[in-house]
């Protein structure tokens, strides 16, 4: 007869050993919902040059502030981030990047990825139409 182990009875948090990959799929998720409330932020931008000069006025004057342009910057970084995230995970999903060193330089890619393209949209933007208009 074989002695019996006690484990859990699903895995959790307090199982496993934190690592990258499993901190950056959680951001994964939590910039899928950020996405969702920046999209109405979008939408509210969209509505207001539809509507004239006025509501699109009020719109550029918050986006314009300070906290309006963190939540934009924000918005900037949840959606590369999401965008190198989701191509992670759909390569795992295709079988591949298993490895412990492809994993790992995915994992690194996605997150240094994303705060570089969020780098290089904001300089692109603020040379092409300016920060200050």
């Amino acid at each position: 007869m074989t002695a019996r182990i006690e484990r859990p009875l699903s895995p959790h948090l307090q199982t496993y050993r934190w690592t990258l990959t499993m901190a950056l799929s959680i951001v994964h998720r939590a910039t899928g919902v950020a996405l969702y409330f920046g999209t109405l932020l979008l939408a509210w931008w969209l509505i207001a040059a539809a509507s004239g000069p006025g509501a699109y006025a009020n719109v550029q004057a918050f986006t314009g502030s300070f906290i309006g342009r963190l939540i934009v910057f924000g918005y900037t970084w949840a959606l590369m981030h999401h965008l190198l995230s989701g191509l992670r995970h759909l390569v795992w999903d295709l079988g591949y990047g298993f490895k412990a060193n492809e994993r790992e330089a995915m994992t690194w890619g996605a997150l240094i990825g994303g705060i570089s393209l969020t780098i290089l949209v904001w300089i692109v933007a603020y040379m092409t139409i300016g920060g200050g208009r």
